[in-house]
């Protein structure tokens, strides 16, 4: 009898080959539990339908024949199907050890290591302080004189949007350096109605900054099963990794930081309502905004957002340019949430990111919610927006923007 086909894993990185001798699809795994990369070529994509959990190797030799018109398919077919479960990037027993291996080196780290270094920034000190310099230092800002509650700054390729994060991080200033920086980031591959925290201090190449854990344990206790503590994802995800970076060349190395990663609220976004519908999430956003209110005079919020993914890379059907066609409504759309979310209106922002079933798939929308429902008497300033093409086809939007109290 043919044996079963194992499912592919949908949470993988799927995306056109770079490289231009070898095109087709690659594979690589979001979630770093697997190093292997693959690139199936063109002809063979649509084989990968097969690994659904029902259908057969019989099924795949029959679709691999009609493919090539041979039926000395035998290798190929083989090929590919160890390629893909030994690689772990299908739903099978290397898969499971791999992703229990991960999570248990995650738990029992006393720190958590910087993910991006080496690739997203500078993995040495020095060359990271030069980058740094480059991307912050400017002009004195004017001083306004609204305290500060906190900033919202891109999580995009520092590269790519060093001018936003240059906009948000310019109006932290050096007397906010003992405070805590409760740093709200897109969990980009968590449980999409979850709170992902962690006790671990976060290391880059300048050294540990001190989490909170004081801080931590006291969200972890008021809100229960809304929160993930040691949260795998913080091991792999960037949106928390490169706000500690900039606060550290701002404030020092041992800078203090409440990381909490947000999950996508997809339940509300996709069937309406609102996200504290979901009692767990009810019970975590009561519980930041009391935190929020008695420690007001100790915290500073930092954002790590970014908004509109628009193009192909994105599933869209069409090639989107920053700043032109398309991408001139998306700038109209995403000032039109802007306005809502620097209005502090955390309602009407939320109806128009459900809107579409948010189909500017805004990579930030929960993090400004829970800031929002947090801190109801935040007030913000658009320091800039951007448009850039993360690629020849895809368009990434997103801004810097200071937060004031209304009082």
């Amino acid at each position: 009898m043919s044996r079963t086909l194992p499912r592919l894993r949908m949470n993988l990185d799927f995306m056109p080959s770079p490289v231009p001798e070898r095109p087709g699809l690659l594979i690589r795994d979001s979630f770093q539990y697997s190093d292997a990369t693959l690139i199936i070529p063109p002809a063979l994509v649509s084989a990968l339908e097969f690994f659904d959990g029902k259908s057969t190797e019989l099924d795949l030799r029959e679709h691999l024949v009609r493919l090539t018109g041979s039926l000395e398919v035998g290798g190929l077919q083989q090929q590919m199907v160890e390629a893909l479960e030994t690689s772990g990037f299908v739903e099978n027993e290397v898969y499971e050890r791999l992703r229990e291996t991960r999570h248990r080196e995650f738990a029992e780290a006393s720190e958590r290591s910087p993910a991006h270094a080496g690739s997203a920034y500078p993995d040495d000190p020095a060359s990271l302080r030069t980058t740094m310099q480059m991307y912050l230092d400017g002009p004195a800002l004017e001083i306004r004189e609204t305290p500060l509650l906190g900033i919202a700054a891109p999580h995009v390729s520092p590269e790519g949007g060093w001018a936003s994060y240059r906009a948000a991080y310019r109006r932290l200033t050096p007397d906010l350096g003992e405070r805590t920086f409760v740093i709200l980031g897109t969990s980009h591959y968590g449980t999409p109605d979850r709170f992902g925290l962690t006790r671990k201090p976060f290391v880059t190449p300048w050294g540990a900054a001190e989490t909170d854990r004081r801080r931590v344990d006291w969200l972890a206790e008021r809100a229960g099963d809304a929160v993930l503590m040691e949260d795998y994802c913080h091991a792999i995800e960037h949106s928390i990794e490169f706000q500690v970076v900039f606060l550290q060349y701002l404030f020092g190395p041992r800078v203090r930081v409440l990381p909490i990663l947000c999950g996508s609220f997809a339940r509300s976004v996709y069937l309406g309502g609102m996200p504290e519908d979901d009692e767990a999430v009810r019970r975590f956003l009561d519980a930041l905004g009391e935190l929020g209110a008695r420690d007001a005079g100790s915290l500073v919020w930092v954002l790590g957002i970014d908004l509109a993914h628009i193009g192909r890379r994105y599933q869209d059907p069409f090639a989107a340019v920053a700043e032109q066609g398309p991408m001139l409504e998306v700038r109209a759309r995403d000032a039109e949430r802007l306005a809502r979310v620097n209005a502090g209106d955390a309602e009407g922002f939320w109806r128009l990111v459900q809107q579409g079933q948010d189909d500017l798939k805004w990579c930030g929308s929960s993090p400004l919610y829970t800031f929002l429902r947090a801190a109801p008497g935040a007030r913000g300033t658009l320091e800039r927006y951007e448009q850039w093409n993360i690629d020849e086809q895809s368009v990434v939007t997103f801004a810097g923007i200071a937060f004031h109290s209304a009082a």
